[in-house]
């Protein structure tokens, strides 16, 4: 019955048109302010998904690492064990430092990471190579996938390269300060093969080998790694696996799971989106300030009415609920029609990539966009108290006054 008398109220005709406009303008303000909390957070989403999948291609499900130093000694005894544990799909093993590479006259620094066959089972780095092939050649035959940025550091082109370029690393345990400083390195002569393009950190660093190489470069013993990478059959279960993972290998070794090898990165977008909400949550208070003055004039237009409900035993409790109920209509309506905008925005986004990314640099060309259930939730949520907290005023108002029949 409440929200009957919100109804009739807000589609009666008033005899100051003022009201009429006060009440649709803070029903418009909740419009723009629903339909750019969902905008927003779905872009976020968005971003959140796409830069979540370009980690992905590169950082397996869990990774393996030393608690201190560079390398861990992993037996096969280790292996048998890490490939039977539940859940476990595939186990590859890397080992990678530093390295000097030269092109003619161009140097860069790189990390030269060795794999073995299983890499591209625990990443998707096969699928982000544009040019060439992914092929990482043998111990005394090496090949190396380059990223772009190493590529383009480098001034060769991966797939059509006629010389080999120069590879200088430091052997284990070597330094830098002996007599003859030229012992301490390591120096071997790589093919290329193909370049990826994922995502600046990784395409600016990094250049992909086959494992045998690499630990010959650096000296390293059959049983000696830099660390491990597992892909799962289900990559959600990371968080249950690892304590199997980590009581199996011991206090020496380090295990994570994909949301720890990147936390920081997570912890920055999780804290952007939830400062734009707050930001953007300032609209609905400013549509807030808008239907308190609505809903104040319509305590004010309805004098007679509330007499005339008081007369017929209405106490200040059921006035109090009907213009609570007339606030919560007018935002009910204008998140509603909000939130249908929005959605109708972003489709049209997918489709038809209204809104395109400039610059030409990153893997697409338009703000991706994804809605979630939850954002609604949070949005309608918002919604409801701020107009909860915007009629409290006038519903208290109307719930004092007095009878005066005449």
């Amino acid at each position: 019955m409440n929200f009957l008398f919100a109804w009739r109220y807000f589609r009666a005709k008033k005899s100051t048109n003022a009201i009429n406009i006060i009440a649709w303008v803070s029903m418009a303000a909740i419009v723009v302010g629903a339909t750019s909390l969902i905008l927003v957070l779905s872009v976020f989403n968005g971003f959140e998904d796409l830069v979540k999948s370009l980690y992905t291609s590169f950082y397996p499900d869990v990774k393996i690492t030393p608690a201190t130093g560079k390398t861990l000694t992993l037996t096969q005894q280790q292996l048998q064990q890490l490939a039977g544990v539940k859940g476990v799909r595939a186990l590859s093993l890397e080992a990678q430092d530093n390295a000097v590479l030269q092109n003619g006259d161009w140097r860069t620094i790189a990390y030269l990471k060795g794999v073995d066959e299983n890499y591209t089972k625990v990443t998707g780095i096969k699928d982000k190579v544009v040019r060439g092939k992914f092929e990482l050649g043998t111990e005394d035959h090496p090949l190396a996938v380059l990223g772009s940025g190493i590529e383009n550091a480098l001034s060769t082109e991966s797939d059509r390269a006629i010389l080999p370029l120069s590879v200088f690393m430091f052997k284990k345990g070597e330094g830098n300060y002996t007599a003859d400083p030229a012992s301490s390195l390591s120096n071997a002569n790589m093919a290329t093969s193909g370049a990826f393009f994922i995502q600046q950190d990784f395409d600016n660093h990094y250049v992909i080998t086959n494992l045998a190489f690499v630990k010959q470069m650096l000296g390293l013993k059959p049983d000696e790694y830099s660390g491990a990478e597992i892909a799962l059959n289900d990559p959600l279960q990371g968080k249950e696996i690892k304590p199997f993972i980590s009581r199996l290998l011991g206090k020496d070794y380090v295990v994570q799971t994909r949301y720890e090898q990147n936390q920081s990165l997570y912890n920055v977008m999780g804290m952007e989106k939830w400062v734009i909400y707050i930001m953007l949550t300032l609209i609905l208070v400013v549509a807030a300030f808008n239907m308190v003055g609505a809903l104040t004039m319509l305590v004010w237009e309805k004098q007679k009415d509330i007499h005339v409900l008081k007369a017929l035993g209405a106490d200040n409790g059921r006035v109090q609920r009907i213009f609570l109920s007339e606030g919560i209509l007018l935002a009910g309506l204008g998140g509603g029609c909000g939130i249908l905008l929005a959605v109708l925005i972003c489709w049209l986004q997918v489709r038809y990539h209204l809104v395109p990314l400039q610059g030409g640099s990153f893997l697409i060309d338009y703000y991706p966009v994804k809605l979630v259930p939850t954002d609604f939730l949070l949005v309608l949520s918002t919604i409801f108290v701020v107009a909860l907290l915007a009629s409290w005023i006038p519903a208290r108002k109307a719930a004092a006054t007095p009878i005066e029949l005449r």
